[in-house]
């Protein structure tokens, strides 16, 4: 049965009434709703997570400042907030195979200055915005993934409706049949992170990215490790660039100490990348065989792991932030600056900022138009004066390392000294990150090393630590819009980039009776959107499952 079917038999749905619906319990969700309440403890607000509880499906680095969060709490402190290891020291590495160079403290550019930061389990954070949000009366429903938006019959947002619950992988519903529920409010705050699914759609729908440059995103592969207490250096943020990348392809690493003798780190992999044999995780992986990264945890133990993708276009790919009925705020947004690797203070901000906008709309009896309030005070912001010192991060990294690297120190060093607060120069893109790749004919092949179990590990045992469940008898959430493609044009050309882009194992093509055919192992995926991303035909779609599913993040 198709959707629309099952609505007309087993219909209608049940339907909630609020002043403002909010999708997604990340921190810009969050914010929003805490800020609502705030403003007017009367408004009735509720927001949807799709995982198990807010910060179960949260991956960050992360190293945050506390900027936002002291402007919406600014008793965090009292409050209990996890954010318990302030930043100690900044260390800025250029690899090389053999060797690495720290850059001196006086030339580390300012965006990487972490002085007054702190190293987080953004997880853990989010576990505890919630908490402060329910103690003020917001309705958080986690375990609901919002699978549609709701339009009124002249187009304005109205809400979303919640995915059925119980369909088998046959399209049928079985047993456990649940119809999903209507969330109707008279704004909706869309809050999914990168490429939300709901968000892609009212790009889309109002062309909000008409006029911008087309978005651009990296993927980030994270883990997290015990390590000996000798090795534990509380507070130390260190970020590499260089090896194992080559003079074309923008990534670079993080490594963390937090407290508790936990490092956590990572390797961030621009998905503009042009060689189709390239594979983030494997990248990752040799990252860490670097002697420079190694000595911070060797003699350690994994204990986490986890990918997600990051919207990394900076300023001059942010949308429209708002249309009929509804906004969209942090990593939905684009608000993640790429060059200072930091976001939840961005969302924290642009949760408020709607939130402020909402709350004086609802006090004037307006519903269902366009909160312009909104991104007249973006555009007054500290957080807009910050994205437009970084707006030519990117840019200048798509005309290669070194001179994305020079021109960086440029802007966010020299200038700053000569008391210049912005780049006098604006550059452009116009290529989307699909469009890159070359064909796997023109490109030397990349020959990765095993795994060893020890510092290096393979893709399915660390899906394994990530948590991840999915209930199986489900339709799948990776869809395809032409079953024939991923064959006759992903591998025929590229060698079937999903194989290697996806850090969860998901796609893998095999060869039964002399015909290749490509598996989807929808049961492993991390939710990280990389293919949603990232596949050259944009033949693949990403929908929500069932709400709940997905990882189980725990510190990350």
């Amino acid at each position: 049965m198709t959707p629309a079917e099952i609505l007309s038999t087993h219909g209608p749905r049940e339907a909630m009434e609020y002043d403002v619906v909010v999708v997604g319990a990340g921190p810009g969700g969050l914010a929003t709703a805490i800020r609502l309440k705030q403003i007017d403890p009367a408004l009735t607000v509720v927001v949807l997570e799709k995982g198990s509880e807010p910060g179960a499906h949260i991956l960050s680095g992360a190293v945050m400042d506390p900027r936002a969060i002291t402007e919406l709490l600014p008793d965090w402190k009292e409050r209990g907030a996890p954010l318990n290891q302030s930043v100690t020291q900044d260390e800025v590495l250029f690899l090389h195979e053999d060797w690495a160079r720290t850059t001196p403290q006086w030339l580390i550019p300012g965006c990487l200055h972490n002085h007054g930061n702190f190293v987080i389990s953004l997880g853990a954070f989010t576990k505890w915005l919630g908490e402060q949000a329910e103690a003020l009366g917001v309705e958080i429903f986690p375990g609901f993934a919002a699978a549609e938006v709701l339009y009124t019959e002249d187009g304005r947002v109205r809400g979303v409706a919640t995915g059925n619950l119980g369909i088998g992988k046959d399209g049928q519903p079985h047993g456990g049949f649940q119809l999903g529920m209507e969330l109707l409010g008279r704004y909706t705050v869309f809050a999914e992170g990168s490429r939300g699914h709901l968000g892609r759609q009212l790009i889309a729908r109002f062309e909000l990215d008409k006029g911008r440059d087309p978005q651009s995103y990296a993927l980030g592969v994270k883990e997290l490790w015990e390590v000996p207490a000798d090795k534990a250096k509380p507070g130390l943020v260190l970020h590499s660039a260089g090896w194992p990348m080559d003079e074309h392809t923008y990534g670079g690493g993080f490594l963390y100490h937090m407290e508790g003798n936990k490092v956590t780190l990572g390797f961030v992999t621009g998905l503009d990348y042009q060689n189709p044999w390239i594979s983030p995780f494997e990248e990752m992986q040799r990252w860490k065989t670097h002697p420079a990264i190694r000595a911070h945890i060797e003699g350690g133990k994994r204990i986490g792991y986890g990918a997600r993708a990051i919207t990394a276009g900076g300023l001059l790919s942010i949308p429209k932030l708002v249309f009929p009925g509804g906004a969209l705020v942090g990593c939905e947004a684009g608000m993640l600056n790429a060059a200072r690797i930091k976001g939840s203070h961005a969302a924290i901000k642009t949760g408020m900022l709607a939130a402020e906008a909402a709350a004086a709309a609802l006090k004037a009896g307006r519903s269902h138009d366009e909160l312009t309030a909104y991104p007249e005070a973006f555009e007054q912001s500290w957080l807009h004066a910050e994205h437009k010192l970084s707006r030519n991060f990117k840019q200048w990294f798509k005309q290669g390392n070194t001179i994305g690297t020079l021109m960086t120190g440029v802007e966010q060093w020299l200038l700053p000294k000569l008391g210049i607060k912005s780049p006098p120069w604006t550059l452009h893109r116009h290529a989307a990150d699909h469009t890159r790749l070359h064909a796997a004919s023109q490109v030397e092949p990349i020959v990765y090393p095993r795994p060893d179990g020890k510092l290096t590990f393979d893709r399915l045992s660390s899906v394994f630590i990530s948590n991840t469940n999915h209930e199986e008898d489900q339709p799948a959430h990776l869809t395809l819009k032409d079953a024939s493609v991923p064959v006759a044009i992903n591998l025929e050309r590229y060698a079937g980039p999903e194989s290697r882009y996806c850090p969860a194992a998901v796609y893998e093509f095999v060869n039964s009776g002399g015909e290749d055919k490509l598996v989807i192992n929808a049961q492993n995926c991390v939710h990280c959107k990389t293919c949603d991303i990232k596949d050259p035909t944009q033949n693949i779609v990403w929908v929500t499952p069932e709400g709940g599913g997905g990882p189980n993040y725990a510190g990350m």
